[in-house]
């Protein structure tokens, strides 16, 4: 895809992308970009997801006592569905995962799980090189995960003594420290709150995973201030949807105040990630999102623009004619309902055809692996 020059005008900030980046507002353009009534800000970081897990839909009875649980249940409850979920080939299914978060003004993804070729060669997003491991329970070797730099692991995911007893075993394995990026947290409770806010580890929050599972989600002195906590939506296995959803869902629970709500998505989780904090400023990496209502009340039908890497990746259909007539190509997509225009995924055109609506994306659906027996049936 060519490279343009591009005008954003949003009611609080006009920018201009060439590049990938926002440059000064100077020379000729290719387009504007119009969008008055809406708010350009940076894109969104999703801090938890399981890319390629997202066509599924939701698995499981719960309440369960943890994820160990929720595992090995849904591999004889839902054997049929796996098999049948397990035949979409995992580019295609990354695809998937990948239009749910932009369709949500995700720019930049954590995809806990191995780091894929494909992300590497025109993928439509940014996926955060962090290293990741699934949980206590389920990795074999778990020294020198990281290699000094920030790791993610599942945590106390569950309400019993098994789930209480991890965020221990973490500290005594030497990992519970300021690298640490503990995904979901449910059963810290007493003294493991204590030792877990000593240890300058994050939080990544997944409160609509947790719900679903558990009926219960972080406790509040988990979550109280002095602890980083980082949003994350999980995949449809478990979680409720995008990661507008599981913003508005968090903030129903009240145990975040807005502010840290939307540094969860923002300059929190991009300083834990080790990412540049995205900015609208000349030199910061174009990753945007237009908004035609604010953050923490919007949904995926307030979502009027998304540009990743400064390439327009999803548009308000009327949008559609001013950037195929300077030079993009893309075609309509309806993901969760929400239909939009949807710039290239990749440059050969390799993408597959997709419609989410009805279908895989708009179920509440699924989870990452949580044995090796869910690995090898739902397939990584």
């Amino acid at each position: 895809m060519a490279e343009r020059r591009f005008v954003i005008e949003a009611a609080n900030r006009t920018v201009v992308v060439e590049g990938g980046r926002i440059v000064s507002v100077k020379g000729r353009v290719d387009c504007v970009l119009r969008l008055p009534g809406c708010e350009l800000r940076p894109g969104l970081i999703n801090a938890h997801e399981h890319l390629h897990r997202n066509h599924y839909g939701r698995l499981g009875a719960p309440p369960y006592g943890d994820a160990y649980e929720w595992a090995d249940d849904i591999q004889v409850r839902h054997q049929r569905r796996i098999a049948t979920g397990r035949k979409l080939p995992r580019g295609e299914a990354l695809l998937v995962g990948a239009w749910k978060n932009l369709f949500a003004g995700v720019t930049t993804v954590v995809h806990h799980d191995r780091r894929d070729a494909d992300f590497e060669h025109g993928f439509p997003l940014r996926v955060a090189p962090l290293a990741s491991a699934d949980s206590l329970g389920m990795t074999a070797a778990l020294r020198g995960l990281g290699g000094g730099g920030p790791f993610a692991l599942h945590l106390a995911e569950g309400t019993g003594a098994r789930a209480a007893d991890e965020v221990f075993e973490l500290d005594r394995l030497g990992l519970l420290d300021a690298r640490c990026l503990a995904v979901h947290g449910v059963g810290i409770a007493g003294e493991g709150i204590a030792l877990f806010r000593r240890s300058g580890a994050a939080l990544v929050w997944c409160p609509s995973s947790n719900l679903f599972l558990f009926g219960r989600t972080a406790c509040a002195a988990l979550l109280a201030e002095g602890v980083d906590v980082l949003l994350g939506s999980d995949s449809l296995l478990t979680g409720a949807g995008n990661l507008l959803d599981e913003l508005r869902i968090a903030r129903e629970t009240g145990l975040l105040e807005d502010r840290r709500l939307e540094a969860a998505v923002g300059a929190v989780a991009a300083r834990r990630l080790g990412l540049r904090q995205g900015g609208l400023e000349p030199g910061d990496r174009a990753d945007l999102a237009v908004l035609a209502r604010p953050l923490l009340e919007a949904s995926a039908e307030d979502v009027a623009l998304v540009v990743a890497g400064g390439v327009p990746r999803v548009a308000r259909l009327d949008l559609a004619e001013t950037l195929e007539r300077s030079g993009w190509r893309g075609r309509a997509m309806t993901v969760g309902g929400v239909t939009r225009w949807t710039g290239s995924a990749i440059a050969d055109e390799r993408e597959p055809a997709m419609n989410l609506g009805a279908g895989a994306a708009a179920l509440p659906g699924q989870r990452a692996r949580r044995s090796s027996a869910a690995e090898r049936t739902i397939g990584g």
